[in-house]
């Protein structure tokens, strides 16, 4: 885990660990990059997953239960400690273009989600 001398604002490297993580279907891994009161909010799924136990739901669903794997289309900064993501899904579904919209805390936790398709 990064300490808050170590996070510069760059999410590149917690955008790799993430994608990363999930396209491991690591769970675990992907927990560890997530705030304990994080977030993710995905219109997508007409949910919100709220916590520790719902970004686990979430993961656990969306990329473990429907083999989901992600490849980073484009990273964008968008100012300290935010960055839009463009990816590519495919998994058990079928194809998706998604859009992350992601924000940490000072440590390098993640703290938001915004999710979405294209």
């Amino acid at each position: 885990m990064m300490t808050e001398a170590d996070h510069t604002g760059d999410l590149r490297p917690i955008a790799d660990a993430l994608i990363a993580a999930t396209n491991a279907f690591d769970v675990e891994a992907a927990l560890a990059l997530f705030a304990a009161e994080a977030l993710i909010d995905d219109p997508s799924t007409g949910e919100r997953f709220d916590g520790k136990a719902g970004v686990r739901e979430y993961v656990e669903r969306f990329f473990v239960g429907y083999r989901t794997v992600t490849r980073l289309l484009s990273f964008t900064s968008a100012g300290e400690r935010k960055a839009r993501l463009r990816v590519d899904f495919t998994g058990d579904f079928g194809h998706e273009i998604g859009l992350l919209e992601i924000v940490t805390d000072p440590t390098g936790l993640i703290v938001r989600i915004d999710a979405d398709l294209e």
